[in-house]
């Protein structure tokens, strides 16, 4: 796939000697919606600001389609729309002079229809002519997509954009995210909803302590990681495992009522759960029901950052 964004070797020390980002290397792909996950403090702002040129960089090289951000600042930060955390937006200013102004400050040529569309689709065109400190947080939260999408990028950094908004609004969110995907923008998102992220992304990455830990397609992510298990509620509860089962390393309850068997989801896995019903069967321990879970994001992310703490 083609690369629209390109970060080498991408180190931030800042003056107190706190290295927020270390030798980061990253390429994100045109037309994909990438979702990069961290606890507090892991270095996603860090990031995002140094890619949109808002904080300088202690070495390394950020290019976006080809436009290094510091030799071609102009050309480069106009393909970049940016939607921070904070509501940051004059209160007294109107919806659709903020986003007008907002185009005007990329060189961009008036184009009412353009700002119209973006209005429309973000649920603002009856709120054009309001002043923003009467709208609520929500349609503020709209404010600054519209802002960010006001000169046409191609690039969309949303920093924690549903932080905060209700559950209609993040669905509301989440279907922007796919139509502006659908028209080839690349949106690199940041969030603390692994839910989010689940459902939205075609490539999870994660940092921690200012170090990519792990980048990869989501649906490999939760096969590769993800684990499986298979809980059997016995018939009659058992004081321990039996001898000749100890080599599946099954976990037995608290009261001896359960057995759970861990396993990943290979074709020889899948097969050693008929070999282990039969052993079961072999050693007269039996079970009157079943059932299967498999690992979420949420854990798989929990336990990369959990081994590298």
């Amino acid at each position: 796939m083609q690369t629209i964004l390109s970060i080498s070797n991408l180190s931030k020390t800042y003056a107190s000697g706190f290295q927020a980002l270390k030798r980061v290397n990253l390429e994100i792909h045109r037309g994909e919606i990438f979702a990069l996950l961290g606890p507090n403090g892991a270095g996603k702002t860090t990031l995002i600001g140094t890619v949109c040129g808002l904080v300088n960089p202690t070495e390394g090289t950020v290019r976006v389609d080809g436009h290094d951000i510091i030799k071609d600042y102009r050309r480069a930060r106009a393909m970049i729309g940016l939607v921070p955390q904070e509501l940051t937006t004059n209160a007294f200013e109107t919806v659709w002079a903020t986003v007008a102004f907002s185009r005007g400050l990329f060189g961009k040529s008036p184009d009412p229809a353009h700002l119209e569309k973006v209005l429309r689709a973000l649920s603002l065109w009856d709120k054009r002519n309001n002043a923003i400190m009467t709208l609520s947080g929500g349609m503020k939260r709209r404010v600054l997509i519209a802002k960010a999408l006001a000169h046409e990028p191609q690039v969309l950094f949303l920093d924690e954009p549903t932080a905060g908004v209700d559950v209609e609004l993040r669905r509301d969110m989440w279907q922007l995210m796919r139509s502006l995907k659908e028209t080839g923008v690349t949106i690199i998102l940041t969030t603390h909803y692994i839910d989010e992220a689940e459902e939205m992304a075609d490539r999870i990455g994660i940092i921690n302590r200012g170090e990519i830990v792990l980048v990869e397609e989501k649906t490999q992510l939760l096969r590769k990681l993800g684990k499986k298990q298979l809980t059997l509620q016995l018939a009659t509860p058992i004081a321990e495992v039996p001898p000749q089962l100890a080599d599946y390393a099954l976990e037995l309850s608290a009261d001896g009522g359960a057995l759970t068997y861990t396993y990943d989801d290979t074709q020889s896995e899948r097969a050693g759960i008929v070999t282990l019903l039969k052993d079961l069967e072999d050693a007269r321990v039996l079970f009157k029901d079943l059932q299967t879970t498999q690992s979420s994001l949420e854990d798989i992310f929990v336990d990369l950052v959990k081994d590298r703490s």
